[in-house]
């Protein structure tokens, strides 16, 4: 593993996904740092379309720092060649390091991991477990202002992470050496249900949120019914019966040896996302 410098305030980081639930965090927090900071995304001023390989290219020139955002996930099949491809357009461009953001529990996203780990620029690996936003920027949140949360899935334990927590890695390896080669697996401190999860909501919000479980036939129609295109109603799908069967019903220390502090509790999730009025009509 080769050492390199920590990005100076001269060198351009780009964020893939700059938009989205991590991107826009890290891409505040790079900026915050006095870090000039590319935006990867569709609407930006230099694009970046995973579906437009033309768009690769440009947005990867003087970038000293790429954080990588697969969209729709790195369980879909386009992933692995998507990802080989653009790891060895990085490379050739000059890029030194990469920040993976991988999904725990997924074959196919660690099968992705091990092509950065094998594209010959430093890398490292933000293995992130489910994300609490999802209850409040996501899919989720109409079914949390509907009062019922109601999906697929039973008595299963997830360690919620807050993005908040992935955004402070993902800086934090994108711009000291130190991070370089480490594989973060990222979840939040305490296992909890997702009935657990919609109780913590309805505490913060003083709002009526339960949970109800409902067969996966019922949970897809109800996609299909509100247009959801076939292709993502197969990756939800492959989420509730692969990701979430309870393979993932365990902590670890990631955030703690990537930050030197603990993650952050879904309560703690709850009540600032609240607060900042996430769940308000």
């Amino acid at each position: 593993m080769s050492q390199i410098n920590s990005i100076k305030r001269h060198d351009v980081a780009l964020v893939v996904g700059g938009t989205g639930k991590t991107g826009r965090r890290i891409v505040a927090r790079l900026r915050d740092q006095g870090i000039e900071t590319r935006i990867g995304a569709r609407s930006s001023t230099t694009p970046f379309d995973w579906d437009d390989r033309a768009t690769w290219l440009p947005a990867l020139r003087a970038v000293h720092s790429a954080y990588v955002s697969y969209y729709p996930d790195l369980a879909v099949p386009a992933a692995p060649e998507a990802i080989a491809t653009f790891s060895t357009l990085a490379g050739e461009a000059g890029v030194r390091r990469l920040v993976l953001l991988s999904g725990r529990g997924e074959p196919e996203a660690q099968a992705c991991e091990d092509i950065v780990k094998d594209c010959g620029v430093d890398w490292t690996i933000v293995r992130s477990s489910w994300f609490s936003q999802n209850f409040s920027e996501s899919f989720l949140r109409e079914a949390v202002m509907s009062g019922i949360v109601a999906l697929p899935i039973g008595d299963v334990h997830e360690p919620f992470i807050d993005v908040e927590d992935i955004a402070d890695v993902a800086v934090a390896a994108l711009t000291h050496d130190r991070h370089a080669g480490a594989l973060y697996e990222v979840t939040g401190p305490a296992l909890i249900t997702f009935a657990e999860a919609a109780e913590e909501i309805a505490r913060a919000t003083g709002r009526s949120v339960r949970f109800e479980q409902i067969s996966l036939d019922a949970y897809r129609d109800a996609m299909r019914s509100d247009g959801v295109p076939g292709d993502a109603v197969a990756l939800v799908t492959y989420l509730f019966t692969t990701v979430l069967d309870g393979r993932n019903s365990r902590l670890t220390d990631g955030v703690q040896r990537a930050l030197d502090r603990e993650s952050t509790a879904f309560a703690s999730y709850a009540r600032r996302a609240a607060a900042a009025g996430a769940w308000s009509d």
